[in-house]
């Protein structure tokens, strides 16, 4: 369709760009004021309504995404999500880092990428470390590992979707969303917050229709995209580093809008501040969690936005898979932090002896 604009100086990549930057605009300014985070969904003191937001985004991803393919749109039949050869160990693997990850950073990467727009400097530093180790496992030397992960697959033919389930795309697209919207509805939210997490939710189909269909170009075709922070951090890192050589894609700008709206809307809001690390000891466990969600992200094909968000209302079996094995990880690592808080107060309460001279 791109072609039909008469554009003769840009190009769809570059168009993509502005698309991009305007989508991440809308993310970074709703994000924010809906502290919109799969994280905090999941082991937060407020997961209740947390998860109620994270939902109603989800089923407005699921509807209005299921709609443009209902409507001749866009398809995934070609999408990476769809391949018949699913490396199921990889993705198994990389989801539970991630989500192991994101507990130990205290903030999924799109909750961090909104925080640094905010001027947490400690989300920023783990936002630079995740995207240099995803970069690492994309391109560098890491990458042997994904190969070697990504090698052990299983084949599913044509069944790489739910909507080859009986009952079909209508069917399963439809009992995600109304069971997202039921618990939603239930969770405590106000109206406000709930119909923002809805606007936010459609970002998902509004990039998938931008990107596979507004600026579809047969003679220069571009990736089909949506939300994730993933692939679009490694490449915002590339492209910093070397934009001579390198031109800006949807990720870059993407990146650069949700910073520049979460940081806008921060400063409407008064709740603009800088903050930093406290102690070495948690400056580590950032690192930590960083350096696993950089791994994690690009094993399991995508973050709590790339795999959750955009891939889960593709009806994709890999992108359910990722989700749910990067739930599975961050409540791994919240048990274990528990347990270790538990063990450290007992051992505080006993008496100490005296130490030797």
């Amino acid at each position: 369709m791109f072609e039909s604009f008469g554009f003769e100086e840009t190009t769809a990549k570059q168009a993509s760009v502005l698309l991009a930057a305007v989508i991440g605009f809308a993310f970074g300014v709703l994000a924010q004021r809906t502290r919109f985070c799969f994280r905090r969904s999941l082991v937060g003191e407020d997961r209740r309504e947390a998860l109620g937001i994270w939902l109603a985004a989800l089923a407005f991803a699921v509807i209005g995404t299921q709609a443009a393919v209902l409507a001749g749109l866009i398809e995934f039949d070609a999408h990476r999500f769809m391949a018949s050869e699913v490396p199921f160990l990889a993705i198994a693997i990389g989801g539970i880092l991630f989500g192991a990850g994101m507990v130990l950073t205290r903030g999924c990467i799109s909750r961090l990428t909104v925080l640094t727009g905010g001027g947490n400097l400690r989300a920023a530093l783990v936002v630079l470390v995740f995207a240099v180790v995803a970069h690492a496992t994309l391109k560098g030397v890491l990458a042997p590992l994904r190969v070697a992960l990504g090698s052990v697959t299983v084949n599913l033919g044509e069944n790489v979707s739910l909507a080859t389930l009986p009952g079909g795309a209508l069917l399963w697209g439809g009992l995600i969303a109304l069971a997202s919207l039921a618990y939603a509805l239930r969770s405590g939210n106000r109206a406000g917050q709930l119909v923002m997490a809805a606007l936010l939710g459609l970002l998902v189909p509004a990039a998938w229709v931008g990107t596979g269909f507004i600026l579809l170009d047969e003679f220069d075709p571009i990736a089909m995209e949506s939300l994730s922070f993933t692939s679009p951090a490694a490449d915002s890192l590339f492209w910093t580093i070397a934009s001579s050589s390198i031109p800006a894609g949807f990720g870059t700008g993407l990146l650069g809008g949700v910073l520049i709206g979460a940081l806008i809307a921060s400063l409407l809001s008064g709740e603009f501040r800088w903050q930093s690390f406290d102690a070495p000891r948690q400056t580590g466990r950032y690192l930590t969690g960083a350096a696993m969600m950089g791994v994690g992200g690009v094993l399991a094909g995508g973050c709590t936005l790339g795999a959750g968000l955009s891939g889960v209302p593709t009806l994709s079996v890999a992108a359910i898979e990722a989700i749910s094995m990067i739930a599975l990880g961050a409540l791994a690592m919240q048990a274990l932090l528990n347990r270790s808080s538990v063990a450290d107060a007992a051992t505080s309460a006993r008496p100490q002896g005296l130490p030797a001279e």
